[in-house]
């Protein structure tokens, strides 16, 4: 089963981000094909993509996360400012979560460690924290976006409390994945 490691958002700040998202819609003109927008109920903090994961090691990477959850005291970070990945024409739009917050940096480092001496991969791209608001699948479209991005610079949606990491498992459909939470593990209480 395909799986990653995530924290869950609250459901006001996905509220918030489909009025942003309808918001970025409205504003540039591009072709409904061009742009796969992300539900709102699927929207969290992934700290960790593990892709295809055997059914019996399925064990193993709740334990994983569970003993990394425990070295880690729960933290807030907040939600705010738009941005892309891409360069000028955008393949990716998210508002940033977590991206000056050290405990953040340090709790994914710890999973990335721990799933590196597990047998998986490191990740190859340097860990930046978000929250994808949709995928762009046009160049044009991606440069319209990128642009309206740049005017939510100061966009912000306030603090969030980390408390939980949850594994979960990614369904892919066509009308979108599905998501189901395999395991919830609590940071710790100060």
């Amino acid at each position: 089963m395909r799986c990653f490691i995530a924290i869950d958002v609250p459901d006001e700040i996905r509220a918030e981000l489909a009025d942003l998202q309808k918001e970025l819609a409205g504003c540039v003109d591009i072709r409904k094909g061009d742009v796969k927008w992300v539900e709102p109920e699927g929207m969290h903090l992934t700290l960790k993509f593990l892709g295809e994961v055997p059914d019996q090691q399925i064990v193993d990477v709740c334990k994983i996360v569970e003993t990394v959850a425990k070295r880690h005291d729960a933290f807030d970070f907040s939600v705010k400012e738009v941005g892309s990945f891409g360069g000028r024409s955008a393949r990716v739009l998210w508002v940033g979560a977590g991206l000056d917050c050290p405990e953040l940096l340090k709790l994914q480092q710890d999973l990335e460690d721990e799933f590196e001496q597990a047998g998986w991969p490191r990740e190859g791209r340097q860990f930046s924290g978000h929250l994808t608001l949709c995928r762009i699948r046009n160049v044009k479209a991606g440069e319209k976006l990128a642009a309206a991005a740049r005017q939510y610079t100061d966009y912000d949606l306030g603090v969030v409390q980390a408390a939980l990491i949850c594994v979960y498992e990614s369904q892919l459909e066509p009308q979108g994945p599905i998501y189901t939470r395999l395991g919830h593990y609590a940071l710790q209480e100060d």
